[in-house]
């Protein structure tokens, strides 16, 4: 049986080849997350086809593509059917998702609020488990003109280095900055390491004239802003 394109009907398609069948017929906003998984591995096995195999796989992460992004090509390849090969196209489409989503935030450009330095920087430390201390540079219309990790690891007061904050800012031109951090625990209290940076930096930048507009915590779904909680 054809279709009305000349194609041989998806039902008479090998179960493998179905799901890159349906995007061509109907288009990529068409296949489920599992289906789209199936195109990326190829081929099941046996006993599984491949769009069962990444239903498996997904179940595991409790059908969330976040966490599924987390897992790294070692842990992928603890399921049965996936080899060095798949696991490694996956890992990489996975990234690609979470570098679409990074150049999507620069996008916003303008800071018009807290959750504008939320959609910027949860892609980039949102999901990560570890703790990393950003730095955002602003001109006189809030737009982001840079932006810069500044540390790795957990926050204490001698991690930041004032003086490279302000050297960046003045090299780029910054008239204001936002800090931004995460909290791999999901907790959305500011610590007293946290208060204090945000201190010292205030104090530095107010000597050059570059404001610290809000230090924003952030965590995989949710922030806290400095600014909003009247603690800057």
């Amino acid at each position: 049986m054809e279709d009305t394109q000349g194609n041989f009907s998806i039902k008479y398609w090998a179960e493998d080849d179905k799901p890159r069948e349906k995007l061509m017929l109907k288009g990529k906003a068409a296949l489920s997350d599992a289906e789209l998984i199936a195109i990326l591995i190829g081929s099941g096995s046996r006993n599984e086809s491949a769009v069962e195999l990444s239903k498996r796989i997904l179940k595991s992460v409790d059908n969330k593509l976040n966490a599924l992004g987390k897992l790294s090509h070692k842990q992928l390849m603890g399921f049965k059917g996936i080899g060095e090969a798949k696991a490694v196209t996956i890992a990489a489409a996975m990234e690609l998702g979470r570098r679409r989503r990074e150049e999507e935030g620069v996008d916003l450009k303008q800071i018009t609020s807290s959750k504008a330095v939320f959609d910027i920087m949860q892609p980039i430390i949102g999901e990560l488990p570890h703790e990393e201390f950003w730095i955002i540079y602003l001109n006189n219309s809030n737009k982001v003109i840079y932006k810069a990790q500044l540390s790795k690891g957990g926050l204490t007061g001698t991690v930041v280095d004032a003086r490279l904050v302000f050297k960046t800012a003045l090299e780029h031109n910054a008239v204001g900055i936002i800090l931004s951090h995460n909290h791999p625990s999901g907790a959305l209290n500011a610590s007293d390491a946290d208060r204090q940076i945000t201190r010292q930096l205030k104090m530095a930048g107010q000597a050059l004239d570059i404001k610290v507009l809000d230090h924003v915590i952030i965590t995989e779904k949710a922030y806290m802003s400095f600014a909003d909680e009247g603690i800057l």
